[in-house]
């Protein structure tokens, strides 16, 4: 299966987003702020990483933009989680980043798997 990497400060959704990836048979690491979700992409190269947007450090939004410009990391799959859009400007923001996936909490498993897995390399 998949190297995925989950980045959330909330310790409950990366329990969550684990235990989902997990049971799919993925291989699941995670950070808690955007500097070590950063710090642990370069390091682990994830097939792909789940990313808040709102992080401590580093928002998801910039670890996103300087992944996606980094010939060694582009390629790894970016969905970013966020809790809710407050205008169509930001629902684009993630789109202008490099983004690969949105998906807005509260989310379905279903929604999450289907937006992960179809990220992951063949």
């Amino acid at each position: 299966m998949a190297r995925i990497l989950v980045v959330d400060d909330e310790p409950a959704i990366v329990t969550f987003v684990t235990r989902i990836l997990e049971a799919r048979g993925h291989e699941v690491a995670s950070a808690g702020d955007g500097d070590a979700g950063l710090e642990a992409a370069r390091r682990e190269m994830p097939d792909v990483m789940v990313l808040d947007i709102n992080l401590p450090k580093l928002d998801g939004l910039k670890v996103c933009k300087m992944l996606k410009s980094d010939d060694a990391t582009k390629h790894i799959g970016i969905v970013i989680i966020t809790a809710a859009y407050t205008s169509v400007e930001d629902a684009t923001e993630g789109e202008d980043c490099g983004a690969d996936e949105y998906v807005v909490k509260p989310f379905l498993r279903e929604v999450l798997l289907h937006n992960v897995e179809r990220l992951i390399p063949e």
